[in-house]
């Protein structure tokens, strides 16, 4: 990933998607905003107690950096589901309710979600001209939601697997998501021929690789061009929000993903 900066807000970019001329996307971490301890600094987060006019001005922030209105955003109440919302014009503004992941073809509309650990994957058609956006921790892992999101890339725009771009964004590690018995048993009936989703620990613990997980999802629908950004959210607690390692008591950083408005357009 490509670490970038501006105006104090720190941010990556994935390599692949930077390449492509009509992306306009950012992985944001938590430096650079106006949010008070414990949602220090840059929360978008509207659900967490921070006060709402920081939640505000960072998102105000968050698209000063790219370069883009905040009145173009569309995003999601997010339940951990495996829901996709298929987003169009009429759609700017607008939250969609009960829904974890989010897709486009309509340039200058973009997709944002919020995240402390579970996984965004997000989801580019150079073809089809289309993006998506999906929240993934382990209910949405074993619920399939990056499989419903190609699926609905399919249906919907045309898109074919094997053109897509997809990138598994910074989020809890198999180094650090500790799991319970009831979870693992889950997994084994999700992933029953994959028992190397499931890390054994020496003090007899279990932890998931959810990167591993959706990307044999991903595998398993034909998407072979996958970039992984391997930080993990616990790890990375001073750049990232993390849940586990805030102990549920922090923030949610923003994922936004869209197209440019071409001369066409």
């Amino acid at each position: 990933m490509r670490r970038e900066e501006s105006n104090g807000l720190l941010y990556y970019r994935f390599h692949s998607l930077a390449a492509c001329g009509e992306i306009i996307h950012g992985v944001f971490t938590r430096l650079g905003g106006i949010s008070h301890p414990p949602y220090h600094w840059l929360n978008v987060g509207s659900s967490v107690g921070d006060d709402q006019e920081a939640v505000d001005a960072n998102h105000d922030l968050i698209c000063r950096a790219l370069g883009i209105r905040r009145a173009d955003i569309a995003t999601a109440y997010q339940v951990h589901s495996a829901n996709v919302a298929v987003v169009g014009p009429k759609d700017r503004g607008r939250v969609a309710l009960q829904t974890d992941a989010l897709v486009t073809n309509t340039p200058g509309v973009f997709l944002m979600l919020r995240f402390a650990d579970c996984v965004p994957i997000l989801f580019y058609d150079p073809v089809q001209r289309a993006v998506g956006l999906a929240h993934a921790g382990w209910k949405g892992t074993l619920g399939r939601a990056v499989q419903k999101t190609v699926e609905a890339m399919v249906e919907v725009y045309g898109s074919r697997p094997a053109d897509l771009i997809a990138c598994i964004g910074p989020s809890i590690g198999p180094c650090c998501y500790q799991i319970g018995g009831d979870v693992a048993e889950l997994v084994n009936k999700v992933f029953p021929s994959q028992p190397q989703l499931l890390c054994r620990q020496g003090d007899g613990s279990c932890h998931f690789d959810l990167w591993e997980a959706n990307r044999l999802q991903l595998a398993a629908m034909g998407v072979h061009q996958v970039e992984v950004s391997g930080l993990c959210t616990a790890c990375h607690n001073d750049e990232f929000f993390s849940h586990r390692a805030d102990n549920g008591l922090t923030g949610r950083f923003a994922v936004v993903i869209g197209l440019t408005l071409g001369e066409e357009d």
